[in-house]
């Protein structure tokens, strides 16, 4: 049996997400009506991403694993292989829940282009104006070193949260030691992974309700000074809060669920995975070595239990299934069927490159790209690219200049230990070059 509190496993690897390294190169050349005309209806149409499936799956690295992938509105093709859990008779597919942790940030970024879209917010608007808290802010003076601070000289935007220039920490993730230190004190962790005694998967403060959830952030120095650098951090979290405010919803969790969740179809996304959802709810792995040993499981997952309030950055749960049609309405330009959910321009401004001028990206994993409403922006040959992926080694992104939408589901931690992130879209290009 082997010792769960020697399991590597990392916040870095939990909150981070992951850059995608796209396949745009392979596919520019690819002629766009000849993409279009291919189908995502069986495993033969995608023998590449099979096979990489079938090699995961085979080597038991993971108990199952799905692959969801589409063109323009046409339905989805999902190819699945393996198993729930290992010790789960029941087979992976479509429908099936994962935990998508920062794949949910997409979904909250396209929540706050609805209100900005409304004008119930405005993308340079001072979130002080909903928070207070947020007016008197103050930047380490070297956050590398303790928590000296002296006042910023620019306001926290809606902008800045959006992209991760705000100047906020993220508990256990980045070089800032002090300050994630201080943020895992006042229990400002916004993310939950397992009820076991993992070290490092938890805070040991409880995370406190929305609203001294903000009082507490805005009294936690920045690392960085607004709008300068791009640092990861719990800023969608900060988000979600904001936007159920500027909105007037009775929570973040209901107004996703009557802008985006109700009018989409998405029936099996949560943020508190009901009793009657558990039998479809995967098992999250850890990583120690090549082993997979289980760290949540469906039938006592932490994710049965509410949290204080949905964690717009980590908090979501959901199926290939459903979180396609969100893609799908992306590259749809803001339709859903003959539904209408967001305004095209919307949808193009969300998903195009909204950091502020002169952002610093040196360093960082996404500095090859540019970043828009939470997720990962495309620039020349992979243009049109956007999404993100999740800690547990979940993928969604989609590329409107293609009408492409892709995602990959599985559960396991640190997601870095498998590479995945390179490999899926690798795999979705030589399929697509080969069916030219």
């Amino acid at each position: 049996m082997h010792d769960l509190d020697h399991l590597a496993l990392s916040r870095r690897g939990l909150l981070r997400g992951g850059a995608w390294l796209g396949a745009g190169a392979a596919l520019s050349s690819l002629p766009f009506a000849q993409a279009l005309a291919q189908t995502a209806s069986a495993d033969a149409n995608w023998p590449a991403v099979a096979a990489m499936l079938d090699k995961y799956v085979g080597q038991r690295k993971v108990s199952g694993m799905v692959a969801a992938l589409g063109w323009g509105n046409a339905a989805p093709g999902f190819i699945s292989r393996g198993k729930e859990g290992f010790d789960d008779p029941d087979a992976i597919a479509a429908q099936s829940l994962f935990r998508a942790y920062s794949q949910t940030k997409p979904v909250t970024g396209m929540a706050a282009m609805l209100l900005i879209e409304e004008g119930k917010l405005k993308l340079d608007q001072p979130i002080a104006d909903f928070a207070p808290e947020f007016s008197q802010m103050k930047v380490a003076i070297d956050p590398d070193q303790g928590l000296e601070a002296r006042p910023t000289d620019t306001l926290i935007t809606v902008r800045h949260l959006l992209t991760h220039t705000a100047g906020l920490g993220y508990a256990g993730v980045g070089k800032n030691k002090p300050i994630a230190r201080e943020l895992e004190r006042l229990g400002l962790f916004p993310a939950i992974v397992t009820s076991l005694p993992i070290p490092g998967m938890s805070s040991p403060t409880p995370v406190p309700g929305p609203d001294e959830f903000l009082k507490r952030t805005a009294a936690v120095p920045l690392v960085a000074e607004p709008g300068k650098v791009w640092r990861y951090s719990m800023s969608l979290d900060v988000l979600g809060i904001i936007i159920q405010r500027a909105a007037g919803a009775k929570s973040f969790e209901h107004f996703l669920q009557e802008r985006f969740f109700g009018p989409l179809g998405m029936t099996s996304t949560y943020f508190h995975v009901p009793g009657d959802a558990t039998a479809r709810l995967t098992t999250n792995y850890g990583l120690m070595g090549d082993i997979p040993l289980p760290i949540d499981g469906p039938r006592n997952s932490v994710y049965l239990r509410p949290t204080p309030f949905a964690y717009g950055g980590s908090g979501m749960v959901t199926s290939p299934a459903d979180f396609d049609k969100f893609l799908a309405m992306l590259v749809n330009g803001g339709m859903h069927g003959t539904t209408r959910v967001m305004k095209e321009e919307t949808v193009r401004q969300g998903t195009s490159n909204l950091l502020p001028a002169g952002a610093d990206l040196s360093g960082t994993w996404v500095a090859p790209y540019q970043f828009g409403a939470g997720g990962l922006v495309g620039t020349g040959i992979n243009e049109g690219l956007y999404g993100w992926s999740g800690a547990a080694g979940t993928i969604g992104m989609c590329n409107a200049r293609l009408k492409l939408r892709t995602g990959l589901y599985v559960q396991c931690m640190p997601s870095e230990t498998l590479p995945l992130i390179t490999e899926f879209p690798r795999a979705v290009a030589a399929d697509i070059i080969a069916g030219k």
